[in-house]
């Protein structure tokens, strides 16, 4: 079985909107947040946790934020892991998927999920997808997340869990700071909240 990776860059008070430009997601104000921090030590620890290969899991809207720049970046690890990704995506319009190779999740998305990660496969990672990360997590369907800490405060903005999330219980796998002062946290799922 394969394993579901959740990477998020993230804002000291919980918001993972549009961290990488302007226009990436509607008219957020402070849209690419995160990269001022964006450093050599960040992509390393990015490439770790993607794996050598991958496939990637993503809502509709973060399918077509990176469909819209990775086919025409800068070739490089990162750009290249993605590009070349199966892409399984939660959408309501799967005839308009053309940045491949795609396949969407299907009608019932949490169906969909457990049949490919039940499949033979390298590991699925999830990059933003704020609709996709609550329900994964809900359901208890995501193993291990990454969060990528950057020391700003944005107010307002997509949270990463939503409100209407069941808690959850993660554990601290690892912790390390990058010269910036990204704390670059990974976790593992636990289950349910503990009180």
């Amino acid at each position: 079985m394969r394993k579901i990776r959740i990477i998020e860059q993230i804002s000291l008070d919980g918001v993972i909107q549009a961290p990488g430009g302007r226009n990436e997601d509607g008219d957020y104000p402070h849209g690419g947040w995160a990269m001022p921090f964006f450093d050599p030590a960040i992509l390393e620890a990015i490439l770790e946790a993607q794996g050598g290969r991958f496939d990637l899991l993503l809502d509709r809207r973060t399918y077509d934020i990176f469909a819209g720049y990775w086919p025409k970046a800068e070739k490089g690890p990162l750009a290249d892991g993605l590009n070349a990704a199966a892409k399984y995506v939660a959408t309501h319009r799967p005839d308009s998927l053309g940045w491949g190779p795609v396949q969407d999740l299907g009608a019932d998305i949490v169906k969909g999920v457990r049949g490919v990660k039940a499949k033979d496969g390298p590991d699925l990672i999830v990059w933003g997808s704020s609709t996709l990360t609550s329900l994964l997590l809900g359901q208890g369907l995501a193993d291990e997340v990454l969060l990528l800490v950057c020391p700003v405060l944005l107010g307002r903005g997509k949270r990463f869990f939503s409100d209407s999330a069941d808690p959850r219980e993660l554990a601290l796998v690892s912790t390390k700071a990058a010269p910036t002062g990204v704390l670059l946290n990974a976790y593992r799922h636990v289950g349910s909240l503990r009180t």
